[in-house]
């Protein structure tokens, strides 16, 4: 069946007895929630969600770039496969035919409508569609998220800028001014009205965190510039990182703003992360209020993890921790790890094959993750030894990069190890500070996960476009 794969012969259950599914995504969040232990994030909604479902504190993407780990995620299908690897790859042309997990669900009976980002989308232009056309019976039209309200003049007297610091901006009027808010609200609006004789698939898809940190004023507020503080981290922390890996690696990314900037940027980050968390709260309030909260699959994710500063960085697109990573939650009704949190190594890959599982739809035979229900039953099981990541670097992202991160260990290499290998321990080394790729006390534990670096992502084949 190549990659388009097929539900072969399984039947699905009555639609009666289908469960719902909420999925709700958030653009470039990283592990920055209050249930994940940051030290002042304000998430409410979402530590409430946690605490009624599954925290999964080591999930990973599989490519921390909005298209790549989108179209991964949404298909079941590593990069290696889908062949995107940068924004402007295109998973249909390269899968011709390809079943991705909203319109598996809409082919199996479910109606399924669409609220913001889920597939890649470019932010703030709401240009760069990669949107499943075969996917919804509903997607809220794409558009430009600008003008923003007006500004509120911010206590904050830092200059802010591309050049200086990351832009930001704290706005007037409701949430709902912003794409955000109307995302929630539309959604909601759709429950209300939905057919119910089907089950639903909603997603909605929030554009922040996604630069440029604009908020509404409130959120601001919720974070005094005193509680801001930078990442700390050993002087020399560059000098055993490869070059690819390196701030100024990707020209755009480069971090050259003074510690102020930087302190005011993660303000206004930690802002936009409040205001999605509001907007996630707005839907899920609605879902207890419609009497569905008890019928409804919810899953939250990032699609992958960001950078505030960490070994230099900013932004996405590396292969550390904080990029990797993704906040990643599911409450599924029925399940005994409710309130339980698991550090069974999970990708996003993963989502697919789960909720075909949680939902008793046929999976397709072709999808590369697998289902979590069993540790939804018990967090303490562990379903993946190893969880694999890849990026692109560089002025034209001519440096690969490939990762397998186990429960211990860290593994990167760039371009096959030709420029640069890293080794961390994380239960020495949890903030990945002492590259070991050099150590040969380790040289067992390098050569065992370069090995399975090598069999497990081979150089990806580019498409043309």
């Amino acid at each position: 069946m190549g990659v388009l794969g097929h539900a072969g012969g399984l039947h699905a259950a009555p639609a009666a007895a289908k469960p719902n599914v909420l999925l709700m995504m958030s653009d470039d969040l990283a592990a920055t929630l209050g249930c994940y232990g940051h030290p002042v994030a304000k998430t409410p909604n979402l530590d409430a969600l946690a605490k009624r479902g599954v925290q999964f504190d080591q999930a990973y993407c599989q490519f921390p770039h909005c298209n790549p780990s989108r179209a991964s995620m949404m298909s079941g299908l590593r990069p290696n496969t889908t062949r995107v690897t940068d924004n402007g790859d295109n998973l249909y042309k390269n899968i011709p035919g390809v079943l991705t997990l909203p319109h598996h669900f809409r082919q199996q009976g479910y109606a399924t409508a669409r609220y913001g980002k889920i597939f890649h989308l470019g932010v703030p232009t709401g240009e760069e569609s990669m949107d499943d056309p075969q996917a919804w019976d509903f997607g809220l039209p794409f558009r430009d998220e600008r003008p923003y309200p007006p500004t509120r003049v911010s206590d904050v007297k830092v200059k802010a800028g591309k050049k200086q610091g990351l832009p930001w901006q704290e706005t007037t009027g409701p949430d709902s001014n912003m794409v955000d808010g109307e995302f929630a609200e539309k959604a909601v609006g759709w429950l209300e009205k939905r057919d119910s004789t089907k089950p639903f698939f909603l997603a909605v898809g929030f554009h922040r965190p996604h630069l440029p940190l604009v908020a509404p004023a409130k959120y601001f507020d919720l974070y005094p510039f005193d509680s801001i503080t930078l990442p700390e981290s050993p002087a020399d922390d560059e000098a055993d990182i490869p070059e690819p890996a390196r701030n100024g690696a990707v020209p755009g990314y480069t971090l050259t703003s003074t510690p102020e900037q930087r302190r005011a940027a993660i303000r206004a980050y930690l802002a936009c992360v409040s205001y999605m968390d509001a907007q996630a709260g707005v839907v899920l309030e609605a879902l207890k209020r419609l009497g569905l909260e008890e019928n409804t699959i919810v899953v939250f994710s990032g699609d992958h993890g960001w950078h505030l500063g960490e070994h230099g960085l900013w932004h996405k697109r590396s292969l550390f921790e904080e990029s990797a990573r993704v906040p990643f939650i599911i409450a599924a009704p029925g399940t005994k790890g409710v309130g339980k949190r698991s550090t069974s190594l999970v990708e996003l890959l993963d989502v697919y094959p789960t909720l075909c599982d949680l939902a008793g739809l046929p999976a397709p035979d072709v999808l590369q993750g697998k289902s979590l229900r069993s540790v939804l039953e018990d967090p303490g099981v562990s379903i993946h030894d190893a969880a694999f990541t890849q990026a692109r670097r560089g002025k034209n992202a001519e440096y690969w990069g490939r990762t397998v991160r186990t429960k211990r260990w860290r593994c990167t290499e760039w371009d096959e190890g030709r420029n640069g290998i890293e080794l961390y321990d994380h239960d020495a080394d949890p903030h990945e500070y002492k590259n070991l790729a050099e150590d040969p006390q380790h040289a067992a534990v390098l050569k065992e996960l370069r090995g399975l670096l090598a069999e497990k992502l081979p150089p990806i084949e580019v498409a043309k476009k």
